[in-house]
């Protein structure tokens, strides 16, 4: 009898490469060489930190300004990279710099990666990300510089440098200081810089390319784009605009957060609070500080995310309005959902509520666990566990005080939210056998 020929599928592949990048991380940062102080910190410590940084979350057991030396934080950095770009982009640079030719296989492992429909032009695509990502990073880190090196001199570079593709890869983790980016909540540079790179890498690399082709084309008119791109274009505005607004609303009166500043200053942090929430985990504002209405139009801005292709974690934006567009078509008694006068395939449909109720049900059982180890405030624990499973990286100061259940719980969601809850359905479905062709009967069952 013939021994069955074992074979990892592309989504499988992927997932144990973030595992295996997250495990070398780990080790690295459990040096002594990795901890300011040069005395080991504990593995738990590290596992957390190279799975906040691989996964781009941002939620942190130890303060990364302080407690890692520059090859730990160096050590940090490059895991954000890699886990921003996503470790088969990597390879495949790598493999490209060598001139070496992919195969389908490799090909089919990067259209996994990047969720795309077609393997036509995907090696130009790479090497366009690569380039658009490098230059974005780099434009970031030199606007940075006109901040941070009169501030702290030639540290101010490694500073930037470290800040820029923190923020581009939406891992919202700084060498700054202990209380993320307080210290610059009123600073326009800082925050206009960090915004634009959340957005920008949070859009999607396909917005990006369509609105170039655009500008080629010399067409600027919005209808010429993508189906995808004004989606992704419209929803991120809409969040945006109504998060701030929002924000700005329930905080105004509040001392603790910008009750006390300026029109300007009040406004600036409202929205920035709404973009950083796109899962990019910087803070200009105590999360703990906020009021509970605008806590929870942040777990609403968290969970929804970014948009596909992109740097960004959640259920994204596109997802998000086809099942608004769906909803609402089956209000209006209409068979067909549309958008922008297309209409949306039913398998997209299907995709979207799959994502979403695999995103909840990640959400709901490590809030359910997380209560049960910690026994920590609802409100915070549900900040939490969203943060992570969004790959978000915002905390009402619960994650410093985890204890060892906790930090596993938040470990496996933050892996859990980078890889995809998908991505997991199928890298565990082994049933590879075809669909019966006979089909079952239809019965209407009462919904609603």
């Amino acid at each position: 009898m013939m021994k069955k020929k074992f074979s990892l599928s592309t989504t499988q592949i992927i997932m144990l490469s973030f595992l295996m990048v997250i495990l070398l991380g780990s080790l690295l940062l459990s040096l002594p060489i990795s901890a300011a102080d040069r005395e080991a910190v504990s593995y738990l410590d590290a596992l957390f930190t190279a799975t906040t940084a691989t996964c781009v979350t941002g939620l942190v057991t130890l303060p990364t300004a302080t407690a890692w030396s520059t090859f730990g934080q160096a050590v940090i950095l490059v895991l954000i990279q890699v886990g921003g770009l996503g470790v088969v982009t990597i390879m495949s640079a790598l493999m490209i710099l060598l001139h070496k030719r992919m195969s389908i296989g490799e090909r089919l492992l990067l259209q996994d990666a990047f969720n795309l429909n077609s393997l036509s032009g995907i090696v130009r695509f790479v090497k366009r990300v690569l380039l658009g990502t490098f230059l974005v990073e780099g434009i970031g880190a030199l606007l940075y510089m006109t901040v941070f090196v009169p501030e702290f001199g030639l540290r101010g570079i490694w500073i930037s440098v470290f800040t820029a593709i923190s923020a581009f890869c939406n891992a919202g983790i700084d060498i700054i200081a202990d209380n993320s980016l307080c210290n610059y909540a009123t600073d326009p540079i800082v925050n206009t810089v960090t915004c634009l790179l959340i957005i920008l890498s949070g859009i999607g690399y396909i917005v990006w390319w369509d609105v170039m082709g655009l500008e080629a084309k010399r067409r600027k008119s919005f209808r010429n784009l993508s189906l995808h791109s004004k989606i992704a274009i419209t929803t991120t505005l809409f969040l945006i605009l109504w998060g701030g607004v929002l924000i700005f609303l329930f905080e105004y009166h509040n001392p603790l957060t910008i009750g006390e500043l300026s029109l300007f200053d009040k406004l600036q942090v409202s929205f920035f609070q709404s973009v950083t929430t796109r899962t990019a985990g910087f803070a200009t504002v105590p999360q703990q500080d906020l009021t509970n209405a605008s806590s929870v139009v942040c777990l609403l801005l968290m969970f929804i995310g970014g948009s596909p292709v992109g740097t960004a974690g959640g259920i994204k934006t596109v997802t998000v309005t086809v099942l608004a567009a769906s909803a609402l078509a089956t209000i209006r008694g209409k068979e067909e959902v549309s958008l922008f006068h297309r209409t949306i395939s039913k398998q997209t449909i299907n995709k979207a509520v799959a994502v979403t109720m695999m995103s909840f049900a990640i959400v709901f059982l490590s809030t359910v666990l997380l209560s049960a180890v910690s026994g920590a405030d609802a409100l915070d624990v549900l900040y939490e566990t969203v943060s992570a499973t969004a790959t978000v990286g915002l905390t009402r100061d619960l994650t410093p005080y985890l204890n060892p259940a906790g930090k596993g719980i938040i470990i496996a969601t933050m892996y859990l939210g980078r890889v995809g809850p998908i991505s997991l359905a199928l890298a565990l479905n082994t049933n590879k056998k075809r669909q019966n062709i006979i089909r079952n009967p239809i019965e209407d069952i009462s919904v609603g």
